[in-house]
């Protein structure tokens, strides 16, 4: 294939609807592929419209190659019916790996629109290079909504994800967040139709006003979770688990931060409810912690796996007379705030 037909060096504005359609008529993974490894250090603009990838497209992290995807709010990048990948619909940093933040093109983006699984693909991943950055998009009908691979600095992927909306394909797979590359920030994201919220399997990571909402299909409900903290060393602030069966887990003994962080169920579908689980030690510093537990089910406010561990449990804010048991007193500082 001649790569000149996808040279935009000699335009201000590099819009993909020059040349490949935008009907969803046919696959266009490889031509947005080709645009991508013939444009270094350029924002890709996608128009409104809908472009099917039969397989995944893979942007540089090489930051003098890199490029920029930017959709508009009704461009929808979607996998095609015969979609037979495990990999993401789009791999940021998927070729080319790279560890640098000093070069300039370092900070590479994808910013807008919708990116659509079809019930089959992966959203969106992170597999390489630093300071990436994932704002404003729509996630729909994906395995995993986003995945942040290992990182290109010694497990440190250093990704930003803010403003980002996911819905699942409501099954026991469907993650909306895997993490596990480590110290990315994410804020200001809403999730559903998952059976575990977030993932992470790394530390350092920040995330702020996070909000998982459980609306699948209720199988093996007591085991879904709204954050699973394999690793530990993770701090939350606001984050908020709608009507998942664990609000939020820590693996092993591991130790987060959580701060006004807030569980709430309003269905009485399932018969135990808890909010927070501790797999083997309680070790966490939970402060400020809001549970809106119904008064018709089982209802549990700290699960541990095994005693002793030195967690701190501040000021939590819950009705104690609906809590079936009070192993919370146990890490009790401050007062309950009923």
């Amino acid at each position: 294939m001649n790569n000149d037909i996808f040279d935009f060096s000699e335009k201000s504005f590099l819009n993909v609807a020059d040349i490949i359609p935008r009907d969803g008529s046919r696959d266009v993974a490889d031509d947005i592929q080709n645009i991508i490894d013939a444009n270094p250090n350029r924002t890709i603009y996608f128009p409104d419209g809908t472009y099917i990838l039969s397989k995944p497209i893979c942007t540089p992290a090489d930051p003098k190659k890199s490029v920029s995807l930017q959709l508009s709010k009704y461009a929808i990048i979607k996998a095609s019916d015969d979609w037979n990948s495990e990999e993401a619909l789009v791999r940021l940093g998927g070729k080319d790996a790279f560890n640098d933040i000093y070069t300039d093109g370092s900070n590479y983006s994808f910013v807008g629109g919708i990116v659509d699984g079809n019930e089959r693909a992966n959203g969106i991943s992170i597999d390489s290079g630093r300071e990436t950055l994932i704002r404003d998009v729509s996630i729909k009908h994906t395995v995993i909504g986003i995945h942040i691979k290992r990182g290109a600095n010694s497990g440190s992927s250093d990704a930003d994800i803010m403003n980002v909306n996911i819905v699942g394909r409501g099954d026991t797979s469907s993650k909306g967040v895997l993490i596990e590359g480590w110290d990315n920030t994410f804020t200001n994201m809403r999730i559903a139709k998952v059976f575990t919220g977030v993932e992470i399997r790394s530390a350092g990571n920040f995330l702020r006003n996070i909000h998982p909402l459980y609306v699948s299909n209720y199988e093996d409900y007591e085991n879904s979770c709204a954050f699973r903290d394999v690793e530990g060393g993770n701090f939350y602030n606001n984050c908020y688990s709608d009507q998942f069966g664990i609000g939020f887990y820590t693996a092993e003994s591991r130790l987060s931060t959580f701060d006004s962080c807030f569980c709430f169920w309003y269905s009485p579908k399932m018969g135990r409810h808890t909010a927070f689980k501790a797999e083997k030690k309680f070790c966490s510093v939970v402060a400020n912690f809001k549970s809106g537990f119904r008064n018709d089910t089982e209802n549990i406010l700290l699960s541990v796996g095994e005693s002793g561990g030195n967690g701190i449990l501040s000021n939590p804010i819950v009705n104690p007379n609906i809590l079936a048991d009070d192993t919370y007193k146990e890490y009790l500082r401050g007062e309950v705030i009923g």
